[in-house]
């Protein structure tokens, strides 16, 4: 968007767990220079013991930071205000201030919160169309599908496959494009709730009722917070976190 971004991240930490230090270096040093030693350990390079042992502890700190969602953002967003303040001819901050997260617990949150997304330029008459909204996955993901591809960079949809190896969202792309359509059409119409049975196959399938769809995937930042999913979801999260409190507006919305 013109003053602020969206971003739904997966972050596989049992991949990044595998990685080893060649590959966090070869990571880390996309981004950063590192140090000597890293440099040194990357290239191969003879080293002596302490060396290689700093090396391999600085290695360890970057597999932190490169699963670590704050760094993310702290790599995404630097960049971007040094430009625009180049391109301003200004100092100073650029970003209002530090960004909001939340944990999305299950599929119905991912997908709420991507379609909540995805439509961001719809329901900010920028674009016309999800599939030409400069700057949207969905437009990726239309772009990829006309030449028979799938994005390397956006996490896939892999249909209702049910095998744990796979990774991706356990429901069809085609299933989404539609589902996306149908509620941009729904928020640019103002008819709210004028075609329900268009939306029904996936929700019925996901649990969740037209209306409270139409709720949350139009004004998602405002009926979630911390942490979203479906009840079932929440409760797991809160046995495994005690100390969280759960969104029941939230909980209300996905079911």
């Amino acid at each position: 968007m013109s003053n602020h971004l969206h971003i739904v991240l997966y972050v596989d930490e049992k991949q990044a767990g595998n990685w080893s230090v060649h590959e966090i270096l070869r990571r880390w040093h996309l981004l950063h220079k590192g140090t000597s030693f890293t440099q040194q350990y990357a290239r191969g390079d003879t080293m002596p013991a302490y060396a290689m042992e700093l090396a391999e502890r600085s290695a360890e700190a970057y597999r932190d930071r490169l699963t670590d969602i704050s760094w993310f953002m702290r790599e995404l967003n630097e960049p971007i205000a040094r430009q625009a303040n180049q391109e301003d001819e200004c100092t100073g901050r650029f970003w209002e201030g530090r960004f909001k997260s939340q944990a999305l617990l299950d599929e119905a949150s991912v997908l709420a919160c991507m379609t909540y997304v995805d439509l961001n330029p719809i329901r900010a008459n920028i674009s016309s169309t999800p599939e030409s909204s400069d700057f949207t996955s969905i437009k990726k993901r239309v772009t990829s599908v006309k030449t028979g591809t799938q994005p390397k960079v956006l996490y896939p949809f892999i249909g209702h496959n049910r095998n744990d190896e796979i990774k991706g969202i356990r429901f069809q792309l085609a299933d989404y494009l539609q589902l996306v359509d149908t509620t941009g059409r729904i928020i640019r119409q103002e008819k709210i709730g004028s075609i329900d049975v268009s939306l029904s196959p996936i929700l019925q399938r996901l649990g969740i009722t037209s209306k409270n769809w139409l709720t949350i995937a139009m004004n998602f930042e405002e009926n979630t917070h911390g942490i979203v999913g479906q009840e079932h979801s929440m409760t797991r999260y809160k046995n495994a976190q005690p100390r969280s409190r759960p969104n029941k507006r939230c909980c209300q919305l996905l079911a």
